[in-house]
């Protein structure tokens, strides 16, 4: 298995966790096409349980042999986002990547310049802010034989500090990943679990703790049954007792619709519940 990026370390939980939990808006849309000439569209609209509604939309083209994407963004907060990425052309491996953003209520420009390098045991990345102090935060993963370790850390250009540090262990293996981490400046401690248990079922669970707020431990489990080859429910319940399900279904092709809804378990008689709906188009 490919070493993954230091924010992928436990990502098979947390996408258990926390993807495809509808209820997080009240209604979302996605569309996707794609055109002949390698051009990639989507557009998004959201919908919040406090009536709030956003959108994007996002223009992608990519020349493979060339290995360039050029990906442009615009959303209802009249932010604009292009990004360029060259990728396995300086070297083997390495994927450069600018990132310009312009607010033009604001007059606020962005400038970003981001480095991913990745070989057979190491996963290296580097992202520079150039106009916002400059900042820079670096992160790195080894891996061998299954283990994984990394550590990250952000540095302050301008003022002459570290602004962030954190570390994170983990096993990888085809069914299964553990993973262990250690965020703001080790801080605030998580540990995960993911299984794979066959083909239908998938279970996992998260504990994190933050030393800052005292000795309380968050804890949430979840689980995935795919119902058949183009459906599958999700659940998951935390610690306080806030439990959400959710249910996925290819309704044909390229078309998905997802509903979901979460319940606070200890509040059954208060309006504290939230259901969303998901349409997903693609051509």
């Amino acid at each position: 298995m490919s070493v993954p990026a230091f924010s992928d370390i436990a990502k098979s939980a947390n996408d258990l966790l926390n993807k495809d939990f509808y209820h997080l808006s009240a209604g979302t849309l996605e569309v996707k096409s794609n055109t002949p000439n390698n051009v990639a569209f989507k557009v998004t609209g959201k919908s919040s349980h406090d009536k709030v509604t956003s959108g994007s939309i996002e223009g992608k083209y990519t020349e493979k042999p060339l290995g360039l994407t050029l990906t442009q963004t615009w959303n209802t907060a009249n932010a604009l986002e292009s990004k360029l990425e060259l990728s396995d052309t300086l070297a083997k491996g390495l994927k450069a990547e600018g990132i310009f953003s312009f607010l033009p209520a604001a007059q606020s420009r962005g400038a970003k310049f981001n480095l991913h390098f990745k070989q057979q045991n190491f996963h290296g990345r580097a992202f520079f802010n150039l106009l916002n102090g400059p900042t820079a935060n670096v992160d790195a993963v080894i891996g061998h034989e299954g283990f994984l370790a990394g550590a990250s850390a952000g540095y302050d250009v301008q003022n002459g500090k570290v602004t962030d540090y954190s570390a994170a262990i983990g096993f990888q293996a085809p069914s299964y990943t553990a993973a262990v981490t250690a965020t703001d400046h080790l801080s605030v401690f998580a540990a995960s679990y993911y299984h794979k248990v066959n083909s239908q079922v998938e279970a996992g669970a998260k504990a994190t703790w933050d030393s800052k707020s005292g000795n309380t431990v968050g804890l949430e489990v979840a689980s995935k049954y795919r119902l058949d080859p183009v459906s599958f429910v999700k659940g998951k319940i935390n610690d306080r007792g806030v439990a959400a399900v959710a249910y996925n279904v290819l309704l044909r092709e390229g078309v998905t619709f997802g509903i979901g809804a979460s319940f606070d378990t200890q509040k059954l008689d208060q309006a504290t519940h939230k259901v969303g709906t998901s349409f997903t188009f693609e051509s």
